[in-house]
């Protein structure tokens, strides 16, 4: 599932505009996860920290772009969407930032593309951490629905 990052990174911008006007970077996309990176600057609230909506926006886009590129490298044309997320911020983000999803378990995976095969439909929970210098600042758990559109 390796993908060149300027390739992600391009399809992201085009399709999920906010991405490019948040500054959202693409670090790494394989099977292993994605590493999106975001800038301050971009981002800033009035205490010159990240906005909670930006940090938030973030982590769902880096599980977002696992499970939409793990389903497509499965050769599965689907929408997915955000359905529920929880975020816990624990400490101020002062600086450019990541954003580390690991995907799901294989075996996770595989039950979600024989639901998908089967009755064209899946819902699946991803977690992503957010991290300012290798440092943990806030966690992110989300439930993506994905519908197969082919």
């Amino acid at each position: 599932m390796a993908r060149p990052p300027a390739e992600v990174e391009a399809y992201l911008h085009r399709h999920i505009p906010i991405a490019s006007a948040m500054g959202v970077r693409v670090k790494t996309c394989d099977g292993a996860g994605v590493v999106l990176t975001a800038p301050l600057a971009a981002n800033v609230n009035h205490r010159a920290t990240v906005f909670g909506g930006s940090a938030s926006a973030v982590a769902i886009l880096a599980a977002w772009t696992w499970l939409h590129f793990a389903l497509r490298d499965a050769g599965l044309t689907c929408r997915v969407v955000i359905q529920r997320n929880e975020m816990d911020y624990q400490r101020p983000i002062d600086g450019d930032f990541t954003a580390h999803c690991s995907g799901l378990e294989k075996s996770a995976l595989e039950k979600l593309l024989r639901s998908l095969r089967r009755y064209g439909k899946g819902r699946v929970a991803l977690a992503a951490e957010l991290r300012l210098n290798d440092r943990r600042v806030a966690t992110f758990g989300g439930d993506y629905v994905a519908v197969r559109l082919d």
